[in-house]
């Protein structure tokens, strides 16, 4: 599994597609709900553990984070 950074916009958009609020997210993940919080608002304080975390949660959901390409950094759902 390849780990780049992801964006707020991606955080918020792949917790839209699976219907998550940032507490499901972050009980998920197992980091605080302020640290999905902070990140969702593009605070990057936290250790880059925690980040990696909340990246990987919605990954094992399904979600397929797309890195920058000429269209854009975007979030899809993978198929069943």
């Amino acid at each position: 599994m390849v780990v780049f950074m992801i964006t707020p916009r991606q955080i918020r958009a792949a917790r839209a597609l699976l219907g998550r609020s940032q507490q499901q997210l972050a009980d998920k993940a197992i980091v605080s709900l302020d640290a999905v919080a902070r990140l969702e608002k593009g605070i990057v304080d936290s250790r880059l553990s925690t980040v990696q975390a909340i990246q990987k949660a919605p990954i094992k959901a399904g979600v397929e984070f797309l890195d920058a390409d000429q269209k854009g950094k975007g979030v899809r759902l993978r198929r069943p």
